[in-house]
């Protein structure tokens, strides 16, 4: 058994299970990179000020990166008795240089250290979410400049209401992403936030430089005070709410595939890639990838109530409960980047079935509130005009007919504004074209949606690049 670095103040070993109870290296392990660099910065500091001199320093840094590449390697070996990833590279330092490696931890605690990790793997992770999101933007707007004139019924309710454009339907997804993107952004302010140098709650009495620290470890700011400093996972909430935002528009994309893809609706085909069969029914094809991302959307709900139910009466500062953050932190991450993988692959690989989704639009009385809208053309009250609509649809139901099935005198016979050119009024092309009104599905207006954004992810690729 390895000791420990609090054994000054016990008289007897740790449990062997409370040591296995207590450890966290088998999920803290994956911060390796980040603790060790989160050091090298602290030792390089340590040395400005005085507090270790430039030699002690050297030999620390030199035997972090030795450390760093062990585990990179797979060379380096983890024990439930050391915890956590700190202890770790802490003992496995004093092998590699000796005694001098016992000052590493000087003006500093596992506390804040915890908490610079975590803030330095999530800058990394919400920054690859975002890059990965634009892509997959980038995706729906192809998408939709490809199916730019395919026309399906839009629903309310689940029921048909009024025909719109694929593409239009599509750049719905542009807009909700946006927003994510928008959100993880905002987001990415509070977590670049430097926490070290706030010791275990009430900061230091060594010289240090925080903002020093911070320029070495490229954070914008350091934290205001150190209580808040190590109790605060405000930061990791606020990631697994944008991304439990995210999962849910990725779920609502998935039912909409998985409803579109079956016989019922037949609007598309999903891939063989992407589907599974059935172990006794031959003619099933299984639309698997949009249900499991649906599925894993409460996974990643469950994380971020776990993480609230965590938080919600820890008094200040640290409680050991906090290490129970990184699990259910790493798994959205996971998740959320797997799920954003495999749509940008999928998404583009869809049968789109233009003429069963053109021949949905007949049929439903999604042209009802056209014909009123014709009626107040012809001088008739809206409310007038919607009733008279409404009767209309009553009737071509007792007839098994749709409204523009119905003759010139059976619709005369609702009123005499009616004239010929109804028939012309109500066809789904005429209908969408009509809609004209900003954000509404006309062609135009799409066309220009589909450019804006298009110029958009130019400007955020050549950001990237």
């Amino acid at each position: 058994m390895n000791q420990k670095s609090w054994d000054g103040r016990f008289s007897s070993k740790t449990d062997r299970e409370v040591e296995a109870f207590t450890s966290s290296i088998h999920t803290d392990k994956r911060l390796y990179a980040y603790d060790i660099e989160g050091s090298i910065a602290h030792c390089k500091m340590l040395a400005k000020t005085g507090v270790l001199t430039e030699e002690e320093a050297s030999q620390l840094v030199q035997g972090l990166g030795r450390i760093k590449r062990e585990i990179a390697e797979e060379k380096f070996i983890f024990d439930d008795s050391l915890e956590d990833i700190h202890m770790h590279v802490e003992a496995r330092l004093l092998q590699q240089v000796g005694k001098v490696a016992l000052k590493l931890h000087t003006a500093r605690s596992r506390n804040d250290q915890i908490a610079l990790d975590v803030r330095m793997y999530l800058k990394d992770e919400v920054s690859d979410i975002i890059t990965g999101l634009v892509k997959f933007q980038s995706v729906i707007v192809t998408l939709s400049r490809t199916h730019q004139d395919v026309i399906l019924p839009g629903y309310t309710h689940l029921q048909r209401a009024q025909p719109v454009l694929l593409a239009h339907h599509f750049m719905a997804y542009y807009e909700m992403f946006s927003r994510d993107i928008e959100r993880l952004r905002g987001s990415l302010l509070r977590i670049d936030v430097m926490p070290l140098g706030s010791a275990a709650i009430a900061g230091t009495t060594y010289p240090i430089d925080r903002e020093y620290t911070a320029k070495l470890l490229d954070f914008r700011q350091v934290s205001a005070n150190s209580i808040d400093s190590v109790s605060d996972r405000d930061f990791i909430i606020e990631f697994l709410s944008v991304a439990s935002l995210c999962m849910i528009h990725f779920s609502r994309l998935s039912e909409e595939l998985i409803l579109w893809s079956s016989f019922e609706f037949g609007f598309i085909e999903i891939p063989d890639a992407f589907a599974t069969g059935s172990s006794i029914m031959p003619q099933k094809k299984n639309p698997d990838v949009p249900e499991l991302i649906r599925g894993k959307t409460g996974r990643v709900f469950g994380n971020l109530m776990a993480i609230l139910t965590m938080m919600k009466a820890l008094p200040l500062a640290y409680n050991r409960d906090m290490q129970e953050d990184k699990g259910p932190l790493f798994d959205t991450v996971d998740t959320l980047k797997a799920c954003i993988r495999i749509y940008i692959k999928m998404l583009p690989q869809l049968k789109i079935n233009k003429e069963v989704m053109r021949q949905a639009t007949d049929r439903g009385f999604l042209n009802a509130t056209d014909l009123a809208d014709y009626l107040v053309v012809k001088g008739m009250a809206f409310r007038d005009a919607h009733g008279c609509a409404g009767r209309t649809v009553g009737y071509a139901l007792s007839k098994n007919k749709e409204i523009h099935e119905l003759s010139l005198d059976e619709l005369k016979s609702f009123s005499t504004l009616i004239a010929q050119d109804v028939f012309e009024f109500l066809t789904p092309e005429r209908m969408i074209g009509r809609r004209r009104s900003a954000g509404g599905t006309a062609p135009e207006n799409v066309a220009a949606a589909i450019t804006r954004a298009e110029e958009h992810l130019g400007k955020e690729r050549s950001i990237d690049a």
